[in-house]
This record gives structure tokens, C-alpha cells and sequence, in this order.
């Protein structure tokens, strides 16, 4: 069992947050990445300067003994006027498609997990999830949007997570990805039957958490 502690990430910290998401992407999905490093730091910068532009996003990151990323989740409270990444990527404009008047929407993202990492196993991707989904779950009249992996959707079902695709999918850091909704039932009732997992509330994340051993999954984008 390792120790591993979770913590609100500071804005200026959003470059370690970037590299970490590119490169887990590429790490899960390619088995020999054939992307030269131009290519990637290109993206971590991208990523960076998407994530910097948003004023009411929250980003929560599991560190190791060493204090290095293992781990990571976004959650964003939607505006309505910032473009979120979701809508850059599959060229669509959500409130053409959502009902944003009368919704709370919210947009999960940057959800990564270092591969083969100690700790890093299913206790913290559950972790992880759970706390997204009660950031989105604070309001009955509330939907989740995300990226996600195909992979990762399979899994999401097998847990209870039902999804509806938004469009068609695209390849994005060698995997295929789907825009999807997550209603706040489906969300809610994985909530309900995995709260032990909200180990410490928000304003106590400085506080380490014992979680399990490694296992494999994938990203939200």
C-alpha cells in the first residue's frame, strides 16, 4: 500500500498538469510513440495555455511520495461564453445542442493516471471520478460533457456510468475519442454507491490518503 496525497493544483502549476495529461495519453495508447518531441511540446502548450484562460476550473492531482503527478482531474463550471475544449475539437458549438438556460453544465476533463505507477491503481481512479462527480452532482439540474477515450467508456459502463455521444469520434493522442453527456441520475448513482471514496472534503485535500495498487485505464482528454 502506498501513501498518496491529494491536492487542489495551483494555477501556476497548469505546465506540470499539461505535460503530465500529453504524456500519459501517449504512454496508454502508443505503444511506440512516433511523435517527435516538437509534436509534443506543442500540445502540452496548447493544453497549458487552454487550461490558464479558465477562471472557474478546479484541478485535482494524486502526488507520490516524491510529489510527482499520478493522477489527475479537471472539472469546469461552464460560463456559456468560454470555449470549452470539447467544442474546439468536434467542431461543435454545445449550446446549439444542450440547454444551457436551464442547466448547470459541467466539463470533466485532463483525467489521467501515470501508468504502472505504485498507487496508482483502481482506488484512485475511482477517487478520482468520485470527486469530479460531486463537484457535478452539487445541483439536481446539473449534466456533465467530456472527451473520452473509447476504452475508458467501456469501462464507464461496467461501472454503472451510462453516455450519450454527442458526434461522431475523432483520433486525438493515439486514441479514439468520443464527446459524451453524462446526466446527473447516471452520475448520481455512481456517487451514492462509491462515497467512501470521498475520503476528505475539498478544503482538506492537504491530507494524505492511502490508496491501492496499480492497474490500467485510460483518459478523458
Amino acid at each position: 500500500m502506498k501513501t498518496i496525497k491529494l491536492s487542489i493544483l495551483k494555477k501556476s502549476d497548469l505546465k506540470h498538469l499539461a505535460k503530465f495529461v500529453v504524456e500519459e495519453n501517449l504512454s496508454h495508447h502508443v505503444e511506440k510513440p512516433a511523435h517527435n518531441q516538437a509534436f509534443i511540446e506543442k500540445e502540452i502548450e496548447y493544453i497549458y495555455e487552454e487550461e490558464s484562460k479558465f477562471s472557474n476550473s478546479k484541478v485535482l492531482v494524486a502526488t507520490n511520495s516524491e510529489n510527482k503527478i499520478i493522477g489527475s482531474i479537471r472539472t469546469l463550471k461552464w460560463n456559456t461564453l468560454d470555449i470549452l475544449p470539447i467544442e474546439k475539437m468536434f467542431a461543435i458549438d454545445l449550446k446549439n445542442i444542450l440547454e444551457t438556460k436551464k442547466t448547470d453544465i459541467w466539463h470533466i476533463g485532463r483525467f489521467a493516471i501515470k501508468k504502472g505507477a505504485e498507487g496508482s491503481g483502481f482506488s484512485l481512479f475511482k477517487t478520482l471520478m468520485v470527486h469530479a462527480i460531486n463537484d457535478v452532482c452539487t445541483n439536481t439540474n446539473s449534466l456533465a460533457i467530456a472527451e473520452c477515450d473509447v476504452k475508458l467508456l467501456r469501462i464507464l459502463k461496467a461501472l454503472g456510468i451510462e453516455t450519450t455521444a454527442i458526434t461522431n469520434s475523432i483520433h486525438y493522442l493515439g486514441s479514439e475519442t468520443v464527446p459524451v453527456i453524462l446526466t446527473y441520475k447516471t452520475l448520481k448513482n455512481f456517487l451514492d454507491y462509491n462515497l467512501h471514496f470521498l475520503s476528505c472534503h475539498e478544503e482538506n485535500l492537504h491530507k494524505s490518503v492511502v490508496l491501492s495498487t496499480p492497474h490500467q485505464y485510460y483518459t478523458f482528454v
